[in-house]
């Protein structure tokens, strides 16, 4: 069965954005910026973004190109006879799933809260009883479950329509639309009276500031960010490298996904930081400045229920472009291991990802019990810990070594050909011995970072 392939370019630098333009980005970035001092912090992140996420990112680009596999048999096409490489297909599969698992009940709440703005049931609230609304949803089992099915049913009734007429065509769509909102919504934001402050915080550099709050701090802060934000280590990439042509180099189109996604962050930072500052909240990091926090910036403003359901029909488009991505990548598994049509491929991982996510849905009420970090803990932090700590850094080495070992791996001089075939920015071979040595050095190091801070730091 021949390969499907992306329609356009532009079609496959959307969709590529779209997998890594996630919640994290919108929640995590902006808080982080203002924290560390600003464009000072921008400027550190910016520098990583290049010398750590664009390599990482073009590797797993030409590893799908090369193969026209998906990971679940890209390393069995490419590697050497004798060599195990493709073993990582399995742990890079069960990542997917393991994403899909706690992201659909967070694509959920987005769901509900746009439904919440349009029904206008903030209005009129007390910022208590704002804040107290995300309780009531996470509390309730059946709303949970509910609206975690209705992202799942409608990723792969997307997926199912097909490469070109339903992944490429509805996310380009919602990538467009993603666009239009957060540049209205950033106008708005810092046309407010007081927005002007939260500006300042947010883009004058303030070295004070990123000292302040400690600079080994700050350094690896933008290191986390610039590697996590790209969605690099288990073939979320991989995926769309096998259905696009060879008349671009890898480099090039890395380039452009990670500029749209960091311009993304950039702009949801216009939006959240002056918005709070006008309104005198504290622009706090995590899911409560979205559920807890925004909710009452938009009570307080003029047509605030029309900007409110704006904001969350731009958070549900960042998300729902996630999950179709992702979706895509588990779908490629069974067709390409299996041989199954698209169609029973959805109709198979649909109901698989459907009882796979209800551990997460269920986790805030009928198994809030059950605390595996410890005490405050639920069944997302541990999906989300075991992705974000564990497979997606050393996910990446396993991407970096295969590019860069030239007998036991896929090899040098064979990524490098993948990589540059085509027109545009070429991957220089000069980044040989930083490659093999120094770029899974630093991958190690934010990888045992993650684990200090997790269980050592309090």
């Amino acid at each position: 069965m021949e390969r499907e392939k992306f329609g356009s370019r532009i079609g496959f630098i959307l969709i590529s954005a779209g997998c890594a333009i996630g919640l994290g980005n919108v929640w995590r970035f902006p808080y982080i910026v203002g924290q560390y001092g600003g464009a000072a912090f921008i400027l550190i992140y910016l520098f990583f973004l290049v010398i750590f996420g664009l390599p990482i990112m073009t590797m797993e680009f030409s590893v799908g190109r090369a193969s026209r596999r998906s990971i679940a048999d890209s390393f069995r096409v490419l590697e050497p006879k004798g060599t195990k490489w493709h073993a990582f297909g399995w742990i890079g599969m069960a990542g997917n799933y393991l994403l899909m698992m706690f992201y659909t009940t967070v694509t959920g709440w987005m769901f509900a809260y746009f439904f919440k703005m349009i029904r206008g049931d903030f209005s009129g609230l007390e910022p208590e009883a704002v804040s107290a609304q995300f309780g009531e949803l996470t509390a309730n089992p059946w709303v949970m479950v509910g609206f975690m099915l209705l992202a799942t049913l409608l990723g792969f009734g997307i997926c199912s329509l097909g490469l070109k007429k339903g992944v490429e065509r509805v996310t380009k769509i919602m990538m467009l639309a993603l666009l239009a909102i957060i540049m209205l919504l950033a106008v708005r934001a810092v046309t407010l009276p007081g927005a002007a402050e939260g500006l300042k915080y947010y883009l004058v550099p303030d070295f004070g500031r990123m000292v302040e709050n400690g600079l080994g701090d700050a350094l690896f802060a933008a290191l986390g960010q610039a590697f996590f934000t790209l969605s690099i280590g288990m073939g979320s990439m991989a995926i769309f490298g096998s259905y696009i042509d060879k008349d671009r180099r890898l480099f090039g189109e890395s380039v452009s996904i990670a500029a749209l996604d960091t311009f993304v962050a950039f702009i949801a930072g216009l939006i959240i930081i002056p918005s709070c500052f006008a309104y005198h909240l504290d622009p706090g990091g995590g899911p409560g400045l979205i559920f807890q926090t925004l909710p009452n910036i938009f009570n307080s403003m003029p047509l605030g229920r029309l900007w409110g359901a704006l904001f969350f029909l731009f958070m549900i488009f960042a998300a729902m472009s996630t999950v179709v991505a992702v979706f895509e990548n588990i779908l490629s598994f069974g067709m390409d291991l299996k041989g199954w049509s698209r169609k029973k491929a959805c109709l198979i991982n649909l109901a698989a990802v459907a009882v796979l996510s209800l551990p997460c849905a269920l986790g805030f009420n009928v198994l809030s019990g059950f605390a595996p970090l410890g005490a405050g803990s639920v069944v997302l932090d541990l999906e989300d810990f075991i992705i974000s700590n564990n497979i997606l850094p050393l996910g990446s080495v396993v991407y970096v070594l295969f590019c860069c070992l030239r007998k036991k791996g896929w090899g040098w001089e064979n990524f490098l050909e993948e990589a540059n075939t085509g027109r545009g920015l070429k991957f220089s071979g000069k980044l040989h011995f930083y490659c093999q040595y120094i770029l899974p050095a630093i991958i190690l190091a934010v990888w045992l970072q993650g684990y200090i801070s997790k269980f050592f730091i309090k």
